[in-house]
């Protein structure tokens, strides 16, 4: 059996105590996140009436408010015209838990309610490039929709786009995709609207 000198122990005890504190620092950054979106908006009254709309992640102050045909109960609603979502829990006080702006594709989803069918935490988006929080939700001529982050803004893609592929990808910023992540298992409603 080989020896290991005290060198290379000392590098594998360094290397596993920066793996466990990045992985506290990336859970802490996604705690971070949800406290953020569950802490009651400023707009709200006194009395507790429901704002329309409650800030998220990103702080954005002047949200429009919830589309009046987005449907009922537990849902992320997207409307293409606002380029907005809006996370939607009606058993909450503040039924909206989260609003926030997303970058579209090139291609859009078809006005109508889906089903999130499918998530990765990590996946390489059609334009080649790294992203996390994937949500899928729809699938329309060969076209895959869903909602995602990219890891890296700056960073150049990792391989060559198709350029057969339509993209479909929702961008939003990492703590929103995070927020979006969180509240949308398989099975959530999407509804989209105009």
């Amino acid at each position: 059996m080989a020896k290991l000198g005290p060198g290379a122990v000392v590098g594998g005890l360094t290397l596993a105590a920066l793996a466990v504190v990045g992985l506290l620092a990336f859970q802490a950054n996604g705690a971070a996140s949800r406290a953020v979106a569950a802490a009651p908006s400023a707009s709200s009254s006194a009395a507790g009436a429901p704002s329309s709309a409650a800030p998220s992640a990103s702080a954005q102050p002047s949200a429009p408010p919830l589309p009046g045909e987005s449907g009922a109960g537990l849902r992320v609603v997207y409307s293409l015209k606002e380029r907005q979502v809006w996370l939607v829990d009606p058993k909450k006080p503040v039924p909206v838990l989260a609003s926030f702006k997303v970058t579209p594709g090139a291609v859009q989803p078809s006005l109508g309610a889906y089903t999130v069918y499918s998530r990765s935490a990590a996946s390489d988006g059609t334009d080649g490039r790294k992203v996390e929080h994937v949500v899928r939700f729809a699938q329309q001529s060969g076209t895959v929709f869903g909602f995602s982050a990219l890891v890296d803004e700056s960073a150049q893609p990792t391989a060559a786009p198709d350029p057969k592929s339509k993209p479909g990808g929702i961008r939003s910023s990492r703590p929103d995709a995070q927020l979006l992540w969180d509240f949308a298992p398989n099975g959530t409603r999407v509804v989209v609207v105009a």
